[in-house]
């Protein structure tokens, strides 16, 4: 562990050989998380249409959920960064102990939140009588587990943002494969266990979290020694909260529109058709795999930037943004030329329709030429996280979805078809990452001429 005297490593050395080493484990992390869904979704398809539309509808609530333990994880991994980064180990562990003990707090509420409104709410996204009882196998026992899905995306974020990412990668991994293992065991009642069905896709997916939640917790207080007994001290419970809201509250807003954008532009694609729908599915099933290395840099970049704004480290601040764009410009235009040559072979493994296959091509073909935007806005949003200015990355992906996205997508689909719609993605995605990188670059050339300033009026004074 890090002494308070001890620079920490992040603050010395290649800006690029660090993003590099802490991305790469977050890499097979992240596409280990990936694989929840796929599995779960793959084995109670086995099970029938009726099973598989009923979990179907849980995935719009438990993106919601996600989407607040994301935020408030962002909200963490600032925080602790940036005291890392100052070598206030006090405060690392007071922000470590009273983000755990919000995460828990914000679960047990979801937890009971969710198992009262179940019948409610699932008759409100348009679940029939007959799917409810399916639908309540999977969510009752989802909430009861609520506290693993919470906790250890906050606990997980705090090792990153002390620079532990290879630790995070190797944890997500382990559950992933866990979840692996159990899922048919519990669903079909394999090798003299209980045949539970939906309810075993659930338990599969809490039992696995909570060993991610106990691994966490396990290396939080052994090994980096950064979570305490939590405070009842209403006003330093109250300062650490509010200190990590400030960023997480933001982050949920930010994680909370795409989906629900996503949905917006599935409407517009419906007036073209069943095919058409079809074929954009396929599209997004592809894409988020493409996107993983963005994904993963995205997810370091915000505890790069805190320890070393923490450190007043503004010329490897300058430095980050310059590897970034580079990156996210070169790495995006390869991956634009992958797709485009293997677009065709890649989608026809979902489907052999040529209906379906066109719209996703034409998508593949075009809309991954914007992927260095894209790429950029992801990153920026979480170095203005990771900054403790969380602002300018939510009204860059608000402007991005409402302000541009949504009225391009709108006329070009009107007035263009399907292949409007889609150029009108592209479009917003170059016009908000070059928008993005203008105005990081502006605001940390800005924080380090406060900083020379302040620094001559104190030697003035003296």
């Amino acid at each position: 562990m890090l002494s308070p005297n001890t620079q920490p490593s992040l603050l010395e050395g290649p800006v690029a050989a660090h993003l590099h080493r802490l991305a790469l484990p977050m890499v097979w992390g992240i596409l280990a998380t990936m694989s929840f869904n796929v599995v779960d979704t793959y084995f109670v398809a086995q099970l029938g249409d009726r099973q598989l539309a009923a979990m179907s509808f849980t995935f719009p609530v438990v993106m919601v959920i996600n989407a607040l333990a994301i935020g408030l994880g962002a909200g963490t991994s600032s925080a602790v960064a940036r005291a890392y980064g100052a070598g206030d180990m006090a405060r690392v562990r007071r922000l470590v102990t009273d983000a755990t003990l919000l995460a828990f707090i914000i679960a047990v509420l979801v937890t009971a939140l969710g198992l009262v409104t179940v019948g409610p709410l699932f008759r409100l996204l348009g679940a029939d009588e007959s799917l409810l009882p399916l639908v309540r196998d999977y969510m009752q026992t989802w909430y009861l587990g609520a506290v693993f899905a919470v906790v250890p995306m906050v606990a997980l974020s705090a090792m990153r943002a002390i620079g532990n990412s290879a630790l995070t990668g190797r944890i997500m991994i382990a559950v992933a494969v866990f979840n692996l293992v159990l899922d048919p065991l519990l669903i079909f009642g394999l090798l003299g266990f209980p045949r539970l069905e939906l309810q075993g896709a659930a338990l599969s997916t809490v039992i696995a979290r909570a060993v991610s939640f106990l691994a966490a917790l396990y290396f939080l207080v052994r090994r980096e020694q950064i979570l305490a007994l939590p405070t009842f001290q209403w006003a330093a419970l109250r300062e650490s909260w509010r200190t990590l809201l400030a960023v997480g509250l933001p982050a949920m807003a930010t994680n909370v529109i795409i989906p629900m954008s996503g949905g917006v532009v599935v409407a517009l694609v419906a007036v073209h058709g069943v095919d058409a729908v079809a074929g954009l599915g396929v599209a997004l099933r592809i894409e988020p795999m493409a996107l993983i290395v963005f994904y993963a840099l995205s997810s370091i970049v915000g505890p790069f930037m805190g320890q070393n704004a923490g450190a007043g480290k503004d010329e490897r601040l300058r430095q980050t943004v310059q590897v970034l764009g580079r990156f996210c410009l070169l790495f995006g235009v390869l991956l634009a030329a992958l797709l485009f040559l293997l677009g065709g072979p890649l989608a026809s493994l979902f489907s052999d329709s040529p209906q379906v296959l066109a719209v996703a091509v034409a998508y593949l073909s075009l809309v991954p030429f914007s992927y260095c935007g894209y790429g950029f806005v992801m990153s920026a949003n979480a170095a203005f996280n990771g900054l403790g200015h969380p602002l300018p990355g939510t009204l860059i992906s608000f402007l991005r979805v409402l302000g541009l996205y949504l009225p391009l997508a709108w006329l070009g689909n009107t007035f263009w078809g399907i292949q409007g719609l889609f150029a009108a993605t592209a479009v917003s995605n170059l016009v908000l990452g070059a928008a993005a990188f203008f105005w990081l670059r502006h605001y940390i050339g800005g924080q380090a001429a406060d900083t020379a300033n302040g620094a001559t009026e104190r030697e003035a004074s003296q």
